[in-house]
């Protein structure tokens, strides 16, 4: 099957070999970029775990998304998936040797961006506008500002006397 990248690539004299290098690198960088892919990485380089305990320790991901993840770097053969014939049955997931050098270079990378994290952070506030007294409020904060106004400023009898109950 050829993709629509590796058609028009192709067309533009691109030679057969680099197009299909060209298409594995694109789809690697959209696995190991995913936050998930990431996440699950780290968490397995400290050893095998089961799906519970893997699900545990990666916070706000669905069972449904760890699921999908798992099945991608089984695929991919960055994690191997054990099931033992056990009552209740056990299955184990952890990282191939290609996952392990994935993690080393998570690592790494993580490692750059501690390094790098205090200029990153001033390169962000220089870029970003401060916000000025103009700045216009996007709608759906107006509920949450309101609250907070309310919350912050005394209570007035009136106010009272309208959350009063007859």
């Amino acid at each position: 099957m050829t993709s629509l990248l590796g058609t028009e690539l192709a067309q533009r004299g691109v030679a057969p070999d680099c197009v299909q290098t060209i298409e594995l690198v694109r789809d690697v960088l959209a696995r190991v970029g995913d936050k998930w892919t990431l996440l699950t990485i780290t968490v397995l380089a400290s050893g095998p775990l089961r799906f519970t305990a893997l699900h545990g320790q990666i916070a706000g991901i669905s069972q449904r998304m760890l699921s999908q993840t798992l099945r991608a770097l089984t695929r991919d053969g960055l994690v191997t998936r054990s099931a033992y014939p056990e009552v209740p049955p056990r299955v184990e997931y952890a990282l191939t040797p290609l996952g392990r050098s994935l993690s080393d270079a998570v690592d790494g990378l993580v490692r750059w961006v501690r390094d790098h994290q205090a200029e990153i952070a001033q390169n962000r506030d220089e870029f970003d506008p401060a916000p000025t007294a103009n700045t216009a409020i996007p709608p759906r904060a107006l509920p949450e500002l309101r609250t907070a106004a309310a919350a912050s400023r005394p209570q007035q009898d009136s106010d009272v006397l309208s959350s009063a109950k007859p």
